[in-house]
């Protein structure tokens, strides 16, 4: 090891040190690392002291070690050392010979010295040489022994022997014996290991089992037991029992009918407002769909949990069944059947949210409006009513189709990872249940809108109860079949029901495996219970009918009524836009044409529908005896009294356009709209040609004369029209009209058919006026320009693009009247809307004007009569103290205009109607007094009197009203000639120029009275000398009036 190591390190192997073999022999030294001193190791010394000889060796190998290095290195080669010690040249190491002998007689008088000391030692180590190699020598033998051994008896294995043989064959068919009852054994626990697992819905684990123990039973080894013939018939007709299981349960989960799936539609429901108000329902345990989507994982085969209750999670169960089919190679199948059960069970959902809604809302409650005429506007309770049912059923059912849809959706995905992991598939016969499904939704939707909208009452019953008259097939839907009609406690249904219970039992164990609890229960009460689940399931067979295929109508829980369609919509576009995000991505179904059968419902079934109703309704407010009677609740909508045709017409018109506001916009729904606005505008004037018009065998004009000059163009239509458009009195206007009105009927003399006599004509004319202004104010409040120029009337045009179907206002405000209203229209359509407003403005123009002329004309005609010599003379022989009976009947009849006016219109049109009467009966008086024909001092008293009365009686009508100048004209005739003259005189003088004046032909006619008592006295000298007299008064007259 070299001399650095501590003497005795190995002593106990080697008590003389590890350099014995090497003593004669050059000791190696390393090079890799300095020696090591005695001291640097930890092991405490050698107890007894360094004897002479090791001390000599010590001594010997450092100074081998100083003076000869060479010596000590691996690399050493001791010739190369030798030849250097024979070289006696310069270079060699000869001189140094002699140091090396001495070197080499002091190593060997040292390894003597340790040979002396160790010499016992040595000698024992030969003996145990010795021992060594004897064990070694006598294990070679007995290893040649064994050997010989071993070839012998192999030998003898290799020579045959048939009792071997015998044993060796025996001991393999014991084997497959044993093998074989080991399967019987395993194959008969089968059954209840399948029923255990069928009963905890692990159907996965059911499959494996199931299909194991077909392979297993269906090797040639087993084919030959008879006693498997049994097991082997059962686990094939399980394997036909476990697929059916499987896809009732997969109609469970994907129809609602499991009670599990509950929880989740009424969540639905309640979030989208349907069943509460809230929009917000705080349920942690309800996931949201898209968040089911993302955490789902379908790009491995699906593992069964069976610390979890599968059916918990619809979503998780709907997969592990898709799994389990696909598994029993079922799974094409099961998608046929669900696409051939599909029809049925939407409709069965249908029937049964039809009936739980109709059974929450009794029909005594919607007695009031279930039985009612469909083609009319609803009131404020109906409208509650309406709203409450429809929108508890459609945000039911709307939410159970959004759940069903959510199912076929994890349905669809877990078919479509199948079908991609493993390939080799009609993927397009797997993957095109969910078109099927959205055309069935499209169908459902379809016919609800039908059945709330249209009045089609031989397709669509509304009555549950049978009517008169009903067809045989009518009949037979009503009276089909239902389990829950059978009688549970007859022997004849216990004894088919222990007899099914026992097939079902031997057949499906599983299926039967809920009832077990119920063994012990009477067999009546199991078969209550029986028959009481089939009947709370889902009927479909009343509904459907298999002979035909088709399915029937549902009953409808509100009348018909094209103002429906603002419940309606909501919640169908709400669910429509839910289910954009529910269609499977890559599906042969587009999202953006889920729409588009609406727009097909809009243009073929609501626009005749609405035109239909809307078209009855107005009927219905046009013809009613009272629509032009004032409304007793005209409080309610105008400041003034209007007609109550009127106030319905437009509430029909409002609630048309707030449903119209719910749906896309189109042209020709708005100009139904305008139609029947046009329709009203005749009806209006129809009714006011019939208030103005005269009797039928009168000659001439058939309208009232007041009708006439407000209707027919001409100077005094024209000066009305001045008269009501400026903001003041304007005398010359208001003195030309009564010109131009006493001219008129001077060449046409009023009759008493020219004028209004019934006081509730007039009261009807003020009402149709006030009718007529308000409803031009308030229809024009809702005209609104849309951009969207959709007309669906328009056969010749292009088809337009998909409409856009949003919802435009939220369904919660509907009902209510603060929401402003609006009838969307075009640039070219709100022409004809603008054209009939201004109907209604004209038309009430025409009316007030009429109003304003028939009490002008109704005076003239009066003052016609009471200066008629013919009915009031006026040569009396004594003093009248009495007014003319006509005077006072003209009074009275001036009072009852004006309250008349004065209740119905506003200040404005009255002023307009009453200023200016004392200036036409100023006028008149003075203008025709020549209707007098004779008239002498007691006459002209009474028409003073006249004058008074009327005069005193105006001051109640009009403000500062005077006849002046028609007493004045009287007073010149009390007066006489000359101051007639002298009259004429002042009046011609500046000075005068604030005095009435009159005209030639009234001072005239004043002349001509004068004389008129003497002209028309019998004595002839009387009279000559009277017409000598006035035509000196005339000829002054004359000279007066004419000079300038």
């Amino acid at each position: 090891m070299g001399f650095g190591l501590p003497p005795g390190e190995n002593e106990e192997y080697d008590p003389y040190g590890t350099t014995y073999e090497n003593r004669y022999g050059t000791p190696p030294i390393p090079t890799s690392s300095p020696p090591v001193s005695r001291n640097a190791y930890s092991r405490p010394l050698r107890a007894q002291p360094e004897s002479n000889a090791e001390k000599q060796i010590g001594e010997v190998l450092e100074h081998i070690k100083s003076e000869w290095p060479a010596m000590c290195q691996n690399e050493c080669v001791p010739v190369h050392i030798a030849l250097q010690l024979l070289d006696t040249s310069s270079v060699g190491r000869a001189h140094e010979y002699p140091e090396f002998e001495r070197t080499h007689n002091y190593l060997q008088e040292s390894l003597k010295g340790i040979v002396h000391e160790h010499h016992q030692g040595f000698n024992s180590s030969i003996g145990t040489f010795h021992k060594i190699q004897s064990s070694i020598q006598a294990s070679q033998k007995r290893v040649r022994t064994l050997k010989e051994s071993l070839l012998s008896s192999k030998t003898n294995l290799a020579t045959a022997d048939p009792e071997l043989r015998k044993l060796g064959t025996a001991s393999s068919t014991y084997d497959g014996l044993l093998h074989t009852l080991s399967e019987i054994e395993d194959l008969r626990l089968v059954p209840d290991q399948l029923e255990a697992r069928i009963s905890e819905k692990r159907f996965l684990t059911a499959v494996e089992i199931l299909q194991t123990a077909l392979r297993r039973i269906r090797v040639p080894e087993l084919d030959e037991i008879g006693a498997l013939s049994e097991l082997r018939s059962y686990l094939t007709n399980q394997e036909t029992a476990l697929t059916d299981i499987l896809i009732e349960e997969l109609h469970d989960h994907l129809y609602l009918k499991s009670p599990y799936c509950q929880e989740r539609w009424q969540y639905l429901a309640k979030s989208q407002g349907g069943m509460g108000k809230d929009q917000t329902v705080p349920n942690s345990s309800i996931r949201l769909f898209y968040e089911v989507l993302d955490q789902m994982d379908l790009t491995e085969p699906m593992v069964e949990e069976p610390s979890r209750n599968p059916e918990a999670d619809t979503f998780y169960y709907i997969q592990l069944v898709v799994e389990a089919l696909n598994k029993l190679g079922a799974l094409e199948s099961a998608v046929n059947n669900i696409k051939q059960r599909l029809p049925v069970e939407l409709f069965g959902i249908v029937n049964e949210t039809n009936t739980e809604v109709d059974q929450k809302h009794p029909s005594s409650l919607r007695g009031g409006i279930s039985h009612t005429q469909g083609n009319q506007a609803f009131g404020s309770r109906e409208n509650s009513i309406r709203a409450d049912v429809i929108y508890d059923l459609l945000w039911t059912l709307y939410a159970k189709f959004e759940s069903i849809a959510e199912s076929h959706r994890i349905f669809h995905d877990s078919v479509k990872a199948i079908v991609r992991r493993e390939g080799g598939r009609n993927s397009s016969i797997l993957l095109g249940g969910f078109r099927e499904l959205w055309n069935l939704y499209q169908n459902e939707i379809r016919s609800l809108l039908h059945n709330y909208v249209t009045t089609d009452a031989d397709v669509y019953q509304f009555n549950s109860t049978s009517k008169l008259g009903s067809s045989r097939q009518d009949s037979k839907k009503e009276h089909l079949f239902q389990f829950s009609d059978a009688d549970s406690k007859s022997v004849q249904m216990t004894t088919e029901y222990q007899d099914l219970e026992g097939i079902i039992r031997a057949a499906v164990p599983g299926l039967m495996s809920k009832q077990g609890a119920d063994t012990k229960k009477p067999l009546a009460n199991r078969t209550d219970s029986m028959i009481g689940r089939s009947g709370s399931r889902r009927v479909t067979s009343t509904a459907y009918d298999s002979k035909t295929g088709g399915v029937g109508a549902h009953k409808s829980l509100v009348e018909p009524s094209v103002f429906n369609m603002s419940l309606l919509l909501p919640p169908t576009l709400g669910f429509l836009q839910r289910l954009k995000s529910i269609v499977p991505p890559g599906s042969d179904l587009v999202t953006s044409t889920l729409t588009s059968f609406l727009d097909n419902f809009l243009v073929n079934v609501f626009l005749p529908q609405l035109d239909e109703t809307l078209g009855k309704l107005s009927d219905s407010v046009f013809e009613e005896s009272d629509s032009f009677q004032e409304d007793p609740q005209w409080t309610n909508v105008a400041r003034r009294p209007v007609f109550k045709g009127t106030s319905a017409f437009f509430s029909l018109i409002t609630a048309f356009c707030k449903m119209l506001d719910t749906i896309p916009h189109d042209q020709a729904l708005s100009s139904l709209i305008i139609t029947q606005m046009l329709r009203y505008y005749d009806r209006c004037c129809n009714w006011y040609k019939s208030l103005v018009s005269r009797v039928q065998d009168s000659e001439g004009s058939k309208m009232k004369l007041s009708a006439l000059l407000a209707s027919e163009a001409g100077d005094i239509q024209e000066t009305m029209k001045k008269l009501w458009t400026l903001e003041e009195d304007d005398k010359t206007l208001l003195e030309k009209e009564a010109g131009l009105l006493i001219l008129h009927t001077n060449e046409n003399p009023l009759r008493l058919e020219d004028i209004i006599l019934d006081r509730e004509t007039i009261s009807s004319l003020c009402i149709l006026y006030t009718s007529m202004k308000w409803l031009s104010i308030k229809v024009e409040q809702l005209r609104h320009i849309t951009r969207n120029d959709t007309d669906s009337s328009r056969t010749t045009m292009q088809r337009p693009a998909n409409r856009r179907w949003t919802l435009l206002n939220d369904s919660s405000n509907l009902q209510e009247d603060q929401n402003p209203v609006y009838l969307p229209m075009t640039q070219e359509t709100v022409v004809a809307f603008d054209g009939i407003v201004s109907s209604y403005q004209e038309l009430a123009g025409t009316v007030l004007l009429t109003l304003h002329m028939e009490i002008r004309c109704q005076i003239v005609y009066a003052l016609s009569i009471a200066l008629s010599p013919e009915t009031a003379p006026y040569l009396l022989e004594q003093v009248v103290n009495d007014p003319d009976p006509k005077i006072l009947n003209l009074n009275a009849d001036l009072v009852s205009y004006e309250e008349t006016v004065v209740r119905f219109l506003r200040d404005k049109e009255v002023s307009f109607i009453r200023t200016g009467l004392g200036l036409l009966i100023d006028n008149f008086l003075v203008t025709n007094a020549g209707m007098v024909q004779a008239m002498n001092a007691n006459g002209c008293g009474r028409m003073q009197l006249n004058i008074l009365v009327l005069q005193q009686n105006l001051k109640n009508i009009e403000a500062d009203v005077s006849l002046d100048r028609a007493a004045k004209f009287f007073d010149l005739f009390t007066e006489g000639p000359d101051a007639v003259i002298k009259q004429a005189k002042d009046g011609k003088e500046p000075a005068n120029e604030g005095k009435e004046l009159f005209s030639y032909d009234e001072l005239k006619t004043l002349i001509e009275l004068c004389y008129s008592e003497q002209l028309s006295s019998p004595e002839r000298g009387i009279s000559t000398v009277a017409k000598r007299g006035m035509s000196d008064y005339l000829l002054q007259l004359s000279e007066h009036m004419w000079q300038s």
